[in-house]
């Protein structure tokens, strides 16, 4: 079924054996993350400005990056998109082993073996699908959305897809490599995990397992909820018992996540629209306070929360733009955080496929993650910026935020309270996408 939601498209011929295309396109499911990559890579860019040390290589890596994210999300083939995934592995890789912290070697290799075996799943999926059903191997996408399957190897496909995704999104268990990785890694490299890299896997979900494999996806569903709610109560928890500030932030992008998968696992226009939503929103969110965090960690040459106070007073500015993240972190209304978790609320209540009951334990859950997310936000800040504990050696020495501070977390605001205000300019984007792909399990 030829997509009538292409805007752009180019399709170029690479390998003539196995009818391997460079096919590559932009749709109203894909522009979201595309406009967002360019966004958040941008002020990545600048973020970085202080890094000294082989800075063209630095820079040099971060645009390979860029490369990889954009060619991910506009890739209209299955086997490019498993080479634009992989591309991402090398950059993210250098940057981390070359310019994090005292662990960084550690970080580096755990994420590489983390991510690397994801993607052995990720690959044996793609041949799986490409190889099936027809002596001319078929990796086009409008070609594979008419092809149908086996349910046990439908079934199949879906778990080795899923794997790949739970690594890079992350999804629980296998989400360990991420505080370490944050923990390590310099913030403008925390800005691209955070605002792009993990929304790798919840756009694949989407594109491939939910678009691709429906029977397959209407089969875990029921699965994903509930590996959804716990991944909101467990990483929320855990977040609160972290000393270090950017583990800590790092676990409540875990917790987040999981909203994104509840979203999805809804089968529900509304759910679906407010997955896409909570994406773009935690991309901003958490971009801005990996960088608010990394700026003040450089400045106060400290990490853990137990050691830092009275931030507050020697940087004004520093604690008004954290506050404001984090208030719209644990989803104060009128910022984005806000709308994409109430609308994944009414997704969830909406959606047909599960009994009153069950929808009735999965919101009772999810709220007690909302509540548990101000626990962690607030004292964070409380720790941070309260007290004198620090305020006599930093009002002595250091400054506060300067104007490449401010203008990179103005520009971040900037779309949290847009999108909190009026969100309808997301919907509108992925509105006609989201009912075609639902068109598959009502229809079938």
């Amino acid at each position: 079924m030829d997509d009538p939601l292409i805007q752009l498209e180019e399709d170029y011929k690479c390998i003539n054996i196995f009818n391997f295309n460079w096919r590559l396109g932009i749709d109203k499911l894909s522009i979201g993350p595309i406009l967002l990559t360019g966004f958040i890579t941008t002020l990545a860019t600048l973020s970085a400005w202080p890094v000294t040390r082989n800075s063209r290589l630095f820079y040099l890596l971060m645009l390979v990056m860029y490369s990889g994210q954009i060619g991910l999300f506009s890739s209209r083939d299955l086997l490019l998109f498993f080479i634009m995934w992989e591309l991402e592995l090398i950059p993210v890789y250098l940057l981390l082993s070359m310019w994090g912290g005292k662990k960084r070697l550690y970080s580096a290799t755990k994420f590489i073996l983390y991510t690397a075996g994801g993607s052995i799943f990720l690959l044996i999926g793609v041949l799986g699908m490409g190889l099936y059903g027809s002596n001319e191997p078929t990796l086009d996408f409008e070609r594979l959305s008419n092809q149908s399957y086996p349910v046990a190897l439908e079934i199949i496909l879906y778990f080795g897809f899923f794997i790949a995704y739970a690594v890079k999104s992350p999804i629980i268990p296998l989400h360990t490599w991420l505080p370490d990785t944050h923990g390590e890694a310099h913030y403008s490299t925390c800005m691209l995990l955070a605002g792009i890299l993990l929304k790798m896997g919840a756009y694949g979900l989407i594109r491939i397992n939910m678009e691709l494999l429906p029977h397959a996806h209407s089969i875990f569903s029921p699965w994903l909820m509930i590996v959804g709610t716990i991944q909101i109560i467990y990483a929320a928890s855990t977040s609160l018992g972290q000393r270090n500030l950017k583990k800590r932030i790092a676990n409540s992008s875990v917790s987040h996540m999981g909203f994104i998968i509840i979203g999805i696992s809804s089968i529900t226009e509304i759910g679906l629209n407010g997955a896409i939503l909570q994406i773009l929103s935690h991309g901003f969110i958490g971009a801005a306070l990996f960088f608010l965090s990394g700026t003040t960690c450089d400045r106060i040459r400290l990490v853990y929360l137990d050691e830092m106070g009275g931030i507050s007073l020697p940087m004004p500015k520093i604690f008004t733009m954290f506050s404001s993240f984090s208030m719209a972190s644990l989803a104060l209304p009128g910022m984005s955080g806000f709308i994409a978790e109430l609308v994944i609320f009414f997704g969830i209540i909406t959606s047909q496929k599960y009994f009153l009951m069950s929808k009735i334990l999965i919101t009772f859950i999810m709220a007690i993650g909302m509540i548990l997310t101000p626990i962690y936000l607030l004292s964070m800040s409380r720790q941070m910026f309260y007290g004198y504990k620090l305020f006599n050696v930093l009002n002595s020495f250091l400054g506060d935020s300067g104007p490449r501070e401010l203008f990179v977390s103005i520009c971040l605001f900037l779309p949290v309270i847009g999108i909190g205000i009026y969100p309808d300019c997301v919907f509108s984007l992925s509105v006609d996408k989201i009912e075609g792909i639902l068109s598959n399990y009502f229809h079938r």
